[in-house]
């Protein structure tokens, strides 16, 4: 009784699958990104080249079907391709977001403080169910995320603050430090 190794068919086609659907995978969540804000000429391109990523895969899948590893690579590269997109997508951070603040107390001193490191921000009287409000709104990237959270934790630490992805945000009213063109801020 012999046993034959093969290096290729155990070993190299499974890892080559599970890396090819990985890119797949991330290449997909960005893809998503990109046709939800709007930008379409990188979502088209991204789109190409995970299809051709996606027929070489199952391609490879589909001619050795005998192979369950390959059936595993393929889970796995997409599993680790979800947990990747989202990551990239995150650190990527294009566009813009609206944060709303609701506090009870008196928010002279947020407001103020988000002026002057230039966040355009508007405020206005409410009421709520436990009386008078200030609502403020500020439209920031979603890179300033971060730096907003802590300046409503310094001045308004009990603040209520919900945050919303904007698809669109016209550009032309933002101050230059929140507005930058760049390659994602294309629409077309």
């Amino acid at each position: 009784m012999t046993f034959e190794f093969d290096l290729f068919a155990t070993l190299l086609l499974p890892l080559l699958i599970m890396i090819a659907k990985i890119v797949e995978v991330t290449m997909g969540t960005l893809r998503i990104m990109f046709i939800s804000k709007g930008i379409r000429i990188a979502a088209v391109c991204v789109g190409f080249f995970e299809v051709l990523i996606w027929i070489a895969a199952i391609g490879q899948v589909m001619q050795n079907l005998s192979n369950v590893t390959n059936y595993f690579a393929y889970a796995i590269g997409f599993s680790i391709g979800n947990y990747t997109g989202m990551v990239l997508e995150q650190k990527l951070s294009i566009g813009y977001i609206l944060v709303r603040i609701i506090t009870k107390h008196d928010a002279t001193d947020l407001v103020e403080s988000m002026r002057t490191q230039g966040y355009q921000v508007t405020d206005t009287d409410a009421t709520g169910n436990l009386g008078h409000v200030k609502v403020i709104f500020t439209v920031v990237r979603r890179k300033k995320l971060d730096k907003v959270v802590q300046i409503i934790k310094k001045f308004n630490p009990k603040a209520f603050y919900t945050i919303e992805d904007m698809r669109f945000v016209s550009e032309d009213a933002l101050p230059n430090n929140i507005a930058s063109k760049t390659f994602f801020s294309k629409r077309k």
